[in-house]
């Protein structure tokens, strides 16, 4: 008899982490570059450690890998303490931003080089090297040089020697950065493709919002060396927990909670008491939750039109909020996205006076006396 659905859940939330690090620190004399880092990663899951450079998003990779000693902390790996284990006993496979390719070997000394520990024959090794090169798609390059492949190339063939001896995870440090944006995106597709065909274990370092929402199962945001915020790509950019990862991760606006306080789409009256009594709270939104309204609308306010900015698919708005109420509130601008179809069909130009009004549901709520930070709010 097959288990159900929920005993599979219950199995993997009884069974531990492929990959635990506890209560991690790491100092560089007296600057903290880690601060009691706490990370739970699962069997086959891809993570990506995001954050701005600086945050110790690759010290910590380098502790997993045990190029580093953490300061203070434990790293268990499949459920047994591997802290002071050497590096070659992790059994990892690491893909550097450099690529780290041998300029004077082809393609298959490259990925042979990998294999030399292992105790296999010539016979195992091409077998090994041809199939790891199907894979990535990369078996007609089988006998050029590093200087003869394209940036993308050359990644696929760093991934492939990484892979080749069979890991029990992998680690990958800003493997995309290099390449121009359009190979950028390929090779990222590639990567998702292949880990999730294999089930291995990734943790990826990027400070690419855009790569970490399209890459990963499980973001893990860093800052000032602690981990801001950890949870799927739509938990960290619908649900953030601070001001950090909002403005991290996407485009927001932020206003002062008294501020346009007819715009607070909500019959909460406690929400409502509590924004008026906390001047210093924040709310926010992101551009595509906002919409035009006709004038005078519930819980409308008016802008100006300040900037406008072609995207292809759509437009983006810059607006002063200038709502004739109040007056002039905020001397930032506001961002505001558009369909192009709807931006043809409104015809709106720099200096238009238009309405707008946040979606129900949209706003996000810091530094109120209430918790949790981010509220449902009720439809008006």
């Amino acid at each position: 008899m097959n288990p159900s659905p929920a005993d599979v859940r219950d199995q993997e939330e009884i069974r531990p982490p492929f990959l635990e690090l506890r209560h991690i620190q790491k100092k560089f004399g007296r600057f903290t570059a880690l601060d009691d880092i706490h990370l739970s990663v699962k069997k086959g899951e891809f993570v990506c450690l995001l954050g701005p450079s600086g945050c110790g998003k690759t010290t910590l990779l380098r502790i997993v890998a045990g190029l580093e000693k953490p300061t203070a902390g434990e790293v268990y790996i499949n459920g047994k303490n591997a802290t002071k284990l050497a590096p070659v006993k992790r059994n990892f496979g690491i893909v550097f931003q450099s690529y780290a390719l041998f300029p004077n070997m082809t393609v298959r000394q490259n990925i042979a080089f990998g294999l030399k520990r292992m105790k296999l024959s010539r016979e195992e090794r091409e077998d090994r090297i041809q199939k790891i090169l199907e894979q990535v798609n990369m078996s007609d390059q089988i006998d050029k040089y590093p200087s003869q492949l394209s940036g993308g190339q050359q990644q696929r063939i760093a991934l492939a020697r990484a892979l080749v001896v069979s890991p029990d995870f992998l680690l990958l440090d800003e493997p995309l950065s290099a390449l121009d944006a359009k190979v950028r995106q390929k090779v990222r597709k590639e990567i998702r493709a292949l880990q999730q065909k294999l089930g291995i274990t990734t943790i990826m370092v990027t400070h690419d919002q855009e790569e970490a929402l399209t890459m990963a199962d499980t973001i893990v945001v860093m800052n000032n060396a602690c981990v801001m915020q950890t949870g799927t790509p739509e938990q960290i950019y619908d649900e953030p927990v601070n001001p950090f990862v909002a403005d991290f991760v996407g485009s927001i606006n932020f206003f002062q909670a008294d501020l346009l306080p007819n715009a607070n789409v909500t019959t909460d009256q406690a929400l409502l008491e509590n924004l008026s009594r906390n001047r210093d709270a924040l709310k926010a939104c992101r551009p595509e939750n906002i919409e035009i309204v006709e004038p005078k609308s519930l819980n409308s306010f008016n802008v100006t039109v300040h900037d406008i900015e072609f995207r292809g698919y759509a437009y983006r708005l810059w607006l002063d909020l200038t709502d004739s109420e109040s007056g002039p509130v905020n001397n930032d601008y506001i961002s505001f996205d558009l369909s192009a179809e709807e931006m043809r069909t409104r015809r709106i130009r720099i200096g238009d006076q238009i309405s707008i009004r946040f979606r129900r549901g949209s706003l996000c709520y810091f530094g109120l006396e209430e918790n949790p930070e981010k509220r449902e709010e009720e439809p008006a």
